[in-house]
């Protein structure tokens, strides 16, 4: 998996730009905006994809804008941030907290119109690399390689739904801090080491795994009775040696995570 360029977020102002006052923003807001982008999704249409969730999400820090609740500023911003808008579901908090501040800063519409469209293609990638193709996957093998060490499947849900959950939940939250934070100029936040190499790390991680997994869950489905225990874990680290040599070059991650899950299906309709 190559690391993506500087992700480049159109017109933003330079990092020597001086930083302006804003609106300070109660916690009680805060805590509003995130659980409200647990749902970001909720409104989700072919029209404008998840334009209705931002718009619903960020709509507690736009009370705080002159004229309040229903003022000609709050309807605009309102309108505005519920347009179309596509990027991952996780790292849509990233785009909540910088257009929350480019709204309370009084950035031009037209200003935040741009900042807005540029933001959909970044945090879709990112987020999909991230997500979907490094940390999902790593989450669902680690839980069936206690499947296959003998665990009950209480213990196997738990451990992919535990760390799971704690790593989509972080990252919302740490978007919303670092949007908030550097506003338009959230492009260097998005270039932090986490998102760029950690899909790379994650996805290493996750091949180790699988080829961990794959000769247990077999050891676990057919039986041991012909097969030692130790024939069983020397072809676990061969399985894992030979994910790792190909990975980047063949998704073998891909090809190991269906044949766990068929191994699993198969388990448990035996």
């Amino acid at each position: 998996m190559t690391t993506p360029r500087a992700l480049d977020l159109g017109d933003t102002p330079p990092a020597s730009a001086a930083v302006r006052s804003v609106v300070p923003v109660p916690l009680t807001r805060w805590i509003a905006v995130y659980l409200r982008s647990l749902a970001v999704q909720g409104s989700w249409n072919y029209e404008i994809l998840i334009g209705n969730g931002m718009g619903f999400a960020i709509e507690p820090v736009l009370r705080l804008l002159p004229g309040g609740p229903g003022g000609e500023a709050y309807r605009a911003a309102l309108a505005r941030e519920s347009a179309y808008f596509n990027a991952h579901p996780y790292l849509a908090s990233v785009a909540l907290g910088a257009l929350a501040r480019a709204e309370l800063d009084g950035e031009p519409a037209a200003r935040i119109e741009r900042f807005r469209t540029a933001l959909c293609g970044p945090l879709g990638a990112a987020g999909d690399r991230l997500v979907w193709a490094a940390w999902l996957p790593a989450c669902a093998v680690g839980a069936l390689v206690l499947y296959g060490l003998g665990f009950g499947p209480l213990v196997v849900v738990l451990a992919f739904l535990i760390p799971y959950n704690i790593g989509h939940l972080g990252l919302r939250a740490w978007g919303l801090h670092v949007g908030w934070r550097h506003g338009l100029r959230v492009a260097s936040a998005l270039n932090t080491p986490v998102l760029r190499q950690g899909p790379m790390w994650i996805g290493r991680v996750g091949a180790f795994l699988a080829g961990l997994a794959l000769p247990l869950l077999v050891a676990r489905v057919v039986g041991t009775a012909h097969l030692p225990q130790i024939a069983a874990l020397a072809a676990a680290g061969a399985g894992a040696v030979v994910l790792i040599a190909f990975h980047g070059r063949v998704e073998g991650w891909r090809l190991a995570l269906g044949a766990l899950a068929a191994l699993a299906f198969y388990s448990v309709i035996r």
